[in-house]
């Protein structure tokens, strides 16, 4: 179970990427950019033996490549731009990566062993996993978005979930940290970045590590579960388009959060997902995000998947889920701090 400072984490654990691309020199600014790549190709995907394209298995987000693209980046990155890239990330993800004084340094090291935030680019190459707007960055908040990222209440909320202001009660604490969802779309995290697909001709399950989530989709048909009734993860039917198995999902519970700024309530929002094997052994994953009470437009991002061959093992987090028990109890000793403070400081 993470503390709260792992929910920052978990937000920007792909982050790095933009540190290094802000601090090592680009291409973009003092030569010609490599050619763009081309899109998804699944020329030689396997196949089930119902002849659909094959995507079982089990597949990881993990990249050090951002949501949103760093100021002064290009679209793409170079072969030399990459491999210092990768190089930081390594450093940054293991014990090496030592502070300035013995605190930091422990705090720093603290249980490394168990992060996955990724060491490697997203195999497109570009400086960032949205590609639509081309400029990478998630588009302006609508006026009630906005507004509503802007308030004291988010910022309370946003404060509290950080750690630096006391929960009032466990409804205080964010969805990770109840271990209720990661929500969507699926994302690269501090840790535990994988999916395992399984597939039939009528059905695709994706099972997240985190947090034991599962997707039973429907393929070619009627939703399972009816609209009335929303889910954390929607209302999700798919399709085929060609080799590309396109999920269309609505109707989130209004509980559900986007796992991006301003983490406002997913209900409204439409998420398109599309799933396409490539023919470098890949699995392409791209969403597009369309949320009109948030964004004053859909946008797009993808994430080139690996393969893993090891095996998803259960996160219990609800089994000793010490995490909110501390949180409230640190929250508590910080109100009797503060009112001890006040009461000797009025004398």
């Amino acid at each position: 179970m993470r503390s709260p400072r792992f929910t920052i984490a978990g937000l920007t654990a792909m982050a790095i990427v933009g540190v290094a691309l802000t601090s090592i020199p680009l291409a973009g600014q003092t030569g010609p950019r490599p050619a763009k790549p081309t899109g998804p190709v699944a020329t030689s995907a396997p196949r089930t033996a119902w002849g659909a394209p094959d995507l079982q298995g089990t597949w990881s987000t993990a990249t050090v490549t951002p949501l949103e693209r760093p100021a002064g980046a290009g679209e793409f990155l170079t072969d030399a731009e990459i491999a210092e890239i990768e190089r930081r990330a390594v450093a940054a993800a293991t014990d090496e990566a030592r502070g300035a004084d013995q605190a930091s340094d422990v705090a720093g090291a603290y249980n490394d062993f168990w992060w996955d935030r990724g060491t490697r680019v997203a195999g497109n190459r570009r400086t960032s996993l949205i590609f639509d707007p081309r400029d990478g960055k998630i588009p302006a908040l609508t006026p009630a978005a906005r507004k509503y990222a802007d308030s004291p209440e988010a910022r309370r909320v946003q404060a509290t979930r950080r750690g630096d202001f006391p929960a009032a009660s466990w409804e205080d604490t964010d969805l990770w940290d109840r271990c209720l969802t990661r929500g969507l779309p699926m994302l690269s995290g501090p840790y535990n970045n994988n999916f395992q697909i399984f597939q039939t001709s009528d059905y695709l399950v994706v099972l997240h590590e985190m947090i034991h989530d599962a997707r039973i989709i429907p393929i070619g048909k009627g939703a399972d579960v009816a609209p009335a009734v929303p889910q954390w993860f929607g209302t999700a039917t798919a399709r085929w388009e060609g080799d590309t198995l396109v999920v269309d999902t609505k109707d989130f519970s209004p509980k559900q959060e986007l796992p991006f700024e301003p983490r406002t309530s997913a209900a409204g929002m439409h998420l398109i997902e599309r799933f396409t094997r490539l023919n470098d052994g890949t699995l392409n994953y791209e969403f597009t995000v369309d949320h009109p009470a948030t964004y004053s437009r859909p946008w797009t991002a993808a994430i080139p998947m690996r393969k893993s061959e090891g095996a998803v093992y259960e996160y219990a987090c609800h089994e000793g889920n010490y995490g909110i028990v501390g949180i409230l109890k640190g929250s508590r000793a910080t109100e009797k701090a503060a009112a001890e403070a006040a009461r000797t400081g009025s004398r």
